[in-house]
């Protein structure tokens, strides 16, 4: 199930356009594994460092940078999101009313 679920996963992330986000829990339903949103997560954090898939346009459910920033993940998922003109307020959080992508799938 990983490997296929992987590449549905990495399909519907390469979707999301540009300056704008999604929740894990989103790309899970919409890559047809529905309540797998930390699946997605492994997913994501299983991508090699060159990957071209926009792993940086995923937040959690509240408009959050959810990775740890021990090796400068968040950092960098912050930055890339700025330089999209995507903003983030004081606390740390995207408004997905503005930057939320919308579909409802993928068909």
């Amino acid at each position: 199930m990983t490997v296929t679920s992987y590449s549905a996963i990495y399909r519907v992330v390469r979707r999301i356009p540009l300056g704008r986000v999604t929740t894990y829990g989103t790309i899970a339903t919409l890559a047809g594994i529905p309540n797998q949103a930390r699946l997605v997560g492994y997913a994501l954090s299983a991508l090699p460092g060159e990957s071209s898939v926009p792993w940086h346009r995923v937040v959690n459910a509240t408009g959050r940078v959810s990775i740890s920033d021990s090796k400068g993940g968040a950092t960098t998922q912050l930055l890339r999101l700025a330089c999209e003109g995507v903003d983030v307020d004081a606390l740390g959080r995207i408004d997905l009313g503005v930057y939320g992508w919308n579909v409802k799938t993928l068909s």
